[in-house]
């Protein structure tokens, strides 16, 4: 195992900027309780899915659907962004982080001619790289992205993240795996998986995303040290507030603003 999480050394520095799925949590119009108590409790909101990676200085961002990018990148300007597909809720931050000036961002994302939008042909700060290769690694100074193959309703790629000392797998928007990604999950071991987890397990042929459960039959399979479920919906949400099932004790229901540093210290 690459990360001793007893011995608390943690290289890799990692935090959940937004937890849920393209409706986000509270749902517009929506008076569930789960969104009933998120317009009350901040603490309980999901924005779109998204997460940041910093190693050695660095800032990699994990997908672009938070409005809020132009301000937090010109506090920070990231080294790279890794898009994990072209659906809105997942760059559209970008369409107003482009007009900024100053350096090119990168941005690595799958093969997907149409993108989304004008963003290929106005892009402005961005620097579009040609599209992933499946399983070819890429490196970032310390950092080494293999992008791996989703199952999803345009071209997707999860990420795996591995800085020397960390291994982190970020799979989401997926129904399932594809059989090659799984097998290659199985070899590479993640110290920490985050995975998809949209709809509750009551739900009927889910497509696209994972249910709770079948995330859970995922996780058990890849037997990672710590799980993370993301890209959650209210659907989810709500239900636990009516059926708190225990989950087994290496998985967690991620939050927005999370980071793995505290799970690591919590009891």
């Amino acid at each position: 195992m690459a990360w001793d999480f007893m011995a608390g050394e943690l290289l890799m520095e990692f935090r959940f900027g937004g937890t849920g799925d393209s409706a986000q949590v509270p749902r517009f119009g929506c008076d569930c309780e789960a969104c009933s108590r998120a317009r009350v409790l901040t603490s309980l909101q999901r924005g779109p899915c998204s997460a940041e990676v910093r190693v050695d200085g660095k800032l990699y961002l994990l997908d672009a659907g938070r409005m809020d990018l132009a301000h937090s990148c010109e506090i920070e300007r990231p080294s790279a962004f890794l898009i994990t597909h072209y659906h809105a809720d997942h760059v559209q931050g970008l369409f107003h982080l482009r007009w900024g000036s100053g350096e090119s961002i990168p941005v690595y994302g799958p093969k997907d001619a149409h993108g989304c939008a004008d963003l290929y042909k106005n892009s402005g700060v961005l620097d579009f790289q040609p599209g992933l290769k499946p399983f070819k690694a890429i490196n970032f100074e310390s950092l080494t992205v293999t992008p791996v193959p989703l199952k999803h309703s345009k071209p997707t790629l999860g990420y795996c993240l591995d800085d020397g000392g960390t291994r982190l797998a970020y799979l989401t928007d997926t129904c399932g795996l594809p059989t090659e990604t799984e097998r290659f999950l199985r070899s590479w071991k993640p110290d920490v998986v985050v995975l998809d987890a949209c709809y509750p397990a009551t739900y009927q042929a889910p497509h696209n995303h994972n249910t709770i459960t079948q995330a859970l039959e995922i996780i058990t399979r890849l037997d990672p040290p710590r799980a993370y479920l993301t890209h959650i919906g209210h659907d989810l949400d709500a239900e636990r507030l009516v059926n708190p099932s225990r989950l087994p004790p290496n998985v967690r229901i991620a939050r927005d603003g999370e980071s793995l540093k505290e799970w690591l210290v919590s009891p």
